[in-house]
């Protein structure tokens, strides 16, 4: 489904990417994860032409993206970035943006009725009507997702996407990609520092350290002395109700 071939990318000759390369099936989520500056949202951004390689290939079902217009990507990856700001749009025009690869001049019957699904679903009906800037961090987050989900795209990079959530929709928003994965087939990579959160989702992942995939697997591959290695930091791996749970001791 998704195939990464060498992705290198360098800024000012500082390396930011080098020779990355993977391969996910369809409906497969990914966790990256990795220590700041690793090199994490700089593959996402590459993923979906963003920010352009410069060396390597990313595939989508056979396709190169390289080769796609920005409308065919927009259909394909659908993008919550770390950092989102409101604006005087009201929540449900800033959702119904996510339908613009699919639209028209105007938006269709269709459009609307995804736009009210996706609100529905994630529990943002009664403040649909509402200006983004009026919102918490937490609600304008959901807001951002909202409108990746309402491009119906086939793969959703999520860049930290729970960062002002608190513990209930945090969970609950990792359980939404899961039910998204499981039942419409989407392949989903969730940048993320939350361990345990992605401990608990994640179906592989995927560990950078400047620049490098320095493991890739199911959980079993975080161990503690790879964690250790990466981090700089003594930590213990341990299972609680038969999820591995990341436990910080201290520095080494």
């Amino acid at each position: 489904m998704l195939q990464v071939e060498g992705l290198s990318l360098a800024y000012n000759h500082i390396v930011a990417l080098e020779d990355v390369s993977f391969h996910l099936p369809q409906g497969t989520i990914a966790v990256v994860l990795g220590p700041n500056g690793a090199g994490k949202s700089t593959l996402l951004r590459c993923l979906n032409h963003i920010l352009r390689p410069d060396r390597g290939h990313v595939y989508v079902e056979g396709r190169d993206v390289a080769t796609l217009s920005p409308q065919e990507r927009a259909r394909i990856f659908g993008y919550v970035p770390q950092i989102n700001t409101g604006n005087s749009l009201t929540v449900f025009d800033t959702v119904l943006l996510g339908r613009r690869p699919h639209m028209g001049w105007r938006p269709s019957a269709r459009d609307l009725a995804v736009v009210e699904e996706v609100l529905h679903w994630l529990r943002l009906d009664s403040i649909a009507l509402r200006p983004t800037h009026a919102l918490s961090g937490g609600e304008l987050q959901k807001v951002v997702l909202a409108r990746a989900l309402a491009q119906e795209p086939k793969i959703l990079l999520l860049d930290e996407f729970t960062n002002n959530l608190d513990i209930r929709n945090r969970l609950e928003a990792m359980q939404w990609v899961r039910r998204l994965s499981r039942e419409r087939h989407l392949t989903a990579l969730v940048v993320t520092h939350e361990f345990n959160l992605a401990l608990r989702y994640g179906d592989v992942f995927i560990l950078m350290a400047e620049g490098r995939v320095r493991a890739m697997g199911d959980r079993t591959v975080l161990t503690s002395a790879l964690l250790e290695e990466v981090y700089g930091i003594r930590v213990r791996v341990v299972t609680i109700d038969g999820v591995p749970v990341v436990v910080p001791i201290g520095e080494k």
